[in-house]
C-alpha cells in the first residue's frame, strides 16, 4: 500500500505554488507527521506533512511549479519497499555474471576456438569505419557509436563554458510566488489608486517616558514587553473613528464604508513583506495587541502564518524606522485607502516656548487614495495620530 503526496488547497484563490523544499530525500524512511515539503504560494508558505509511514519516492523535484491537487510523490509502506528492493540489483548481478558464463570451460577447447574465431573474423574483414564490433562478435549499427561519441563531444563545449559562468557579474533567479504577488500588488496600487502622501512629525517624549516607567510592571503582569507599535495602532483606530472616510474603499463606482477596525501591520521577512491583521484592534488592550504582534512576527519568520491571518484589513501601519528609515512615502495595500508610515526616532532641536530644546522626534507619513479621502481629511487624520502619540492619556481615556 502506498500514500500519494498531493498538493493541498491553501486558499480559495490559490491554484498553484512553488515546491520550494523537500525536507526528506528520495528513498528516506518517513514516519507519520514528519515534515515532507514546503509549498510557497503568492500569499503564504505551507508545510506538508506525511500522512503515513514508509519510504519516500519523489516524483517532482524541488524548485518546480505545481498545481493544487497534483501528486508530487508517494510514500510506500516499508514492507513493500523492502520486497521490491532486491529486484533492482538483480539485473546488475546478471550482467556481472554473464561474461563468466561465456568463458569456455577447460574441457571444451573446441568451443573456445570457435568463439575466438567469431571475435577475430570481423577484425580481418574490411568493415566500414562507421561500424563497430562488440565483444561477442556482433556487428553494431552506426547509430550506436554515434551516440556514444556524442557524449564527450557535448561535454567539451560545456567544460569550456563553465569558467565563463563562474565569472559572470550577475546572478539570475526566478522570483518566488510571494515576490511576484507583491510586485503585482504594488504596481496595481500605483495604477488604480490616486495615491497622495501627507507628512507630519510627532514628539515621542511622552510615549517613551510612559513606556520606560511602566515597562517592568507591564512585562511582569503580561509576560511581554510594551512596544511602540501598540500605541500607533491605538492612535490609528482613534483617527479612523474621527475620519471615517479613511476606513473605506472603492469598489467600482461604489464606496464601501467599514465599521470595524482590523489593522494590518507590515512585517518584513526573508521571503518578502507580509501584512498580518490585528482583529478588532479597537476592543483589544495594549497587552493583547502586543501579544498578537509577537505571535505574527514569529509565524511570519517561520513561514507558518495562515492565509486568513493576512486577509480583511481596513488600514495598515508600517514601521520603516526599525531599519533606519528617516522618511518615506508608503504605498497603499489594496483595496485599502490608507497606510501610516512610522520612521526612525531621532533627536532634533525644536523650538518650544521661545527656546530651543532637544526632543526625540519621529516623522509620520500618511499615504491615501485621493479618490476616497480629501486632503483636509488626510491632514485631520494625521494630526489626530500626532495628538494621541504626544498625549498618550488620550488613548486611555478615549479622547
Amino acid at each position: 500500500m502506498s500514500f500519494e503526496i498531493k498538493i493541498p488547497s491553501v486558499g480559495e484563490s490559490i491554484t498553484s505554488g512553488l515546491l520550494s523544499t523537500w525536507h526528506k530525500a528520495d528513498g528516506d524512511a518517513v514516519a507519520a507527521g514528519d515534515l515532507l515539503l514546503t509549498l510557497d504560494t503568492d500569499k503564504v508558505s505551507s508545510e506538508i506533512q506525511a500522512e503515513g509511514a514508509g519510504v519516500l519516492k519523489i516524483r517532482v523535484p524541488a524548485g518546480s511549479d505545481v498545481k493544487i491537487g497534483e501528486v508530487v510523490g508517494t510514500i510506500e509502506e516499508a514492507g513493500a519497499a523492502a520486497k521490491s528492493a532486491p529486484a533492482t540489483p538483480a539485473p546488475k548481478e546478471a550482467k556481472a555474471k554473464a561474461p563468466a558464463k561465456e568463458d569456455p570451460p577447460a574441457s571444451a577447447p573446441a568451443k573456445a576456438e570457435k568463439r575466438s574465431a567469431k571475435v577475430e573474423a570481423p577484425e580481418k574483414t574490411d568493415v566500414a569505419p562507421s561500424a563497430s564490433v562488440t565483444e561477442s562478435g556482433r556487428l553494431v549499427s552506426p547509430k550506436v557509436p554515434d551516440v556514444v561519441q556524442s557524449g564527450p563531444q557535448a561535454s567539451t563545449p560545456a567544460a569550456a563554458v563553465s569558467p565563463a559562468a563562474t565569472d559572470e557579474r550577475v546572478t539570475r533567479k526566478r522570483l518566488s510566488p510571494l515576490r511576484r504577488k507583491i510586485a503585482q500588488q504594488l504596481v496595481m496600487a500605483q495604477h488604480t489608486a490616486a495615491i497622495l502622501t501627507t507628512f507630519n512629525e510627532a514628539d515621542m517624549s511622552a510615549v517613551m517616558r510612559l513606556r520606560s516607567e511602566m515597562q517592568e510592571s507591564f512585562t511582569k503582569e503580561h509576560g511581554i514587553k510594551l512596544g511602540f507599535m501598540s500605541f500607533f495602532i491605538k492612535a490609528a483606530v482613534s483617527a479612523l473613528k474621527a475620519v471615517p472616510s479613511v476606513n473605506g474603499r472603492m469598489e467600482g463606482d461604489d464606496f464601501v464604508q467599514n465599521h470595524y477596525f482590523d489593522i494590518g501591520v507590515a512585517v518584513g521577512t526573508e521571503r518578502g513583506l507580509m501584512v498580518p491583521v490585528v482583529r478588532d484592534a479597537d476592543a483589544k488592550s495594549f497587552a493583547e495587541i502586543e501579544r498578537d504582534l509577537v505571535d505574527y512576527a514569529a509565524k511570519a519568520r517561520e513561514g507558518k502564518i495562515k492565509l486568513e491571518e493576512l486577509q480583511g484589513g481596513v488600514f495598515t501601519v508600517s514601521n520603516g524606522g526599525i531599519y533606519g528609515s528617516l522618511l518615506s512615502t508608503p504605498i497603499l495595500n489594496p483595496p485599502q485607502s490608507g497606510i501610516l508610515g512610522m520612521h526612525k526616532i531621532q533627536e532634533r532641536p525644536m523650538a518650544e516656548k521661545g527656546q530651543v530644546v532637544i526632543r526625540p522626534m519621529m516623522y509620520l507619513a500618511l499615504s491615501y487614495d485621493h479618490r476616497v479621502v480629501d486632503g483636509k481629511e488626510a491632514v485631520t487624520f494625521l494630526v489626530r495620530v500626532k495628538e494621541c502619540i504626544e498625549q498618550p492619556a488620550r488613548l486611555l481615556l478615549g479622547l
